[in-house]
């Protein structure tokens, strides 16, 4: 009777997908997570916030069997970015040149199809301020930055 259950609970564990490749946005600050996403398979699901305008910071994570593949050997862990109503452009560098890229055609690269899904009123992203009024805030503008 052991064994059938283990048989079954081993192969639930190997047809589960595993997310091989993670995103999230933050501020420039890293105070204030913006969203977050997640690959399965070729397709990479990603949740960005809407009420939010200016820069950001994109980070991603890889699975250990990513790493081992080096399926994403170019790929940095940490990028910089805008976002302006769930629209998230990439300043990525290609060769000698920055070059800002939407994040569809940036996935596109590493043959990952982005799928952007909104984020929920009931979505519960760490570091974000809720709001019991019914009413959509005004987008956020984030500071200027200052010159050194």
């Amino acid at each position: 009777m052991i064994r059938p259950a283990l048989l079954l609970l081993t192969l639930g564990t190997l047809a589960a997908p595993a997310g091989a490749l993670k995103m999230s946005v933050w501020d420039r600050e890293l105070q204030t997570k913006l969203g977050d996403g997640e690959s399965v398979g070729s397709v990479f699901t990603a949740q960005l916030v809407g009420d939010y305008q200016g820069p950001v910071v994109i980070l991603f994570a890889l699975s250990d069997d990513e790493k081992a593949k080096g399926t994403y050997g170019a790929l940095k862990t940490r990028y910089d970015g805008v976002l302006e109503g769930r629209q998230l452009s990439i300043q990525a560098t290609s060769g000698a040149a920055n070059t800002t890229q939407t994040l569809a055609k940036f996935l596109a690269s590493y043959k990952l199809k982005l799928n952007l899904q909104p984020a929920a009123d009931t979505l519960s992203l760490p570091g974000l301020k809720t709001t019991t009024s019914p009413a959509l805030p005004a987008p956020v503008q984030a500071p200027a930055r200052q010159s050194k």
